[in-house]
């Protein structure tokens, strides 16, 4: 379904099944603990080939073992910490690139609102316009939508208001 060409009419009707098969995929391959540190595998080349030849999608090397020890040497779910415990054990946690990848492929960002007391992130669909961005807050958010003061995090930072 993913790989098909069809036109808007046909696009509206599949869209009401479901199919798993048009859903974006993210391959996520599984590989040991000494494979994933020394960035050795010799199925790796296979398995994108077969990606590549069924349709598709970014390919992802992980190892479960190691970002389970990750997480057990950092004890906490803290980023700086897991880099640190993922470095000592000889490699990167890929945590940080799965998440990443998913949120690309699925096309979701992320926006924050803020206020005296609190800020709080928002996941949306690429292409929301900005009522459709305030009813992921609360529905009347967007219907009753007036307007938005959108601003790059990198200026709100370096003008402080």
């Amino acid at each position: 379904m993913r790989e098909g060409d069809w036109n808007p009419k046909e696009i509206e009707f599949l869209n009401t099944l479901l199919f798993i098969t048009a859903k974006p995929v993210v391959y996520l391959v599984n590989i040991g603990h000494d494979e994933y540190i020394s960035k050795k595998n010799k199925y790796l080349p296979k398995i994108a080939a077969w990606i590549k030849e069924n349709g598709g999608g970014p390919m992802l090397p992980f190892s479960a073992e190691f970002e389970k020890n990750v997480s057990l040497a950092a004890g906490s779910p803290d980023a700086a910490l897991r880099e640190k415990a993922a470095a000592d054990a000889g490699a990167a946690t890929m945590v940080p690139k799965i998440t990443q990848a998913g949120y690309n492929h699925l096309r979701l960002l992320h926006y924050f609102t803020a206020g005296e007391d609190e800020v709080k992130c928002w996941t949306i669909r690429e292409g929301t316009k900005a009522p459709g961005a305030a009813g992921v807050i609360h529905t009347d958010f967007e219907r009753g939508f007036i307007c938005a003061e959108v601003m790059a995090f990198e200026d709100l930072n370096r003008l402080g208001s």
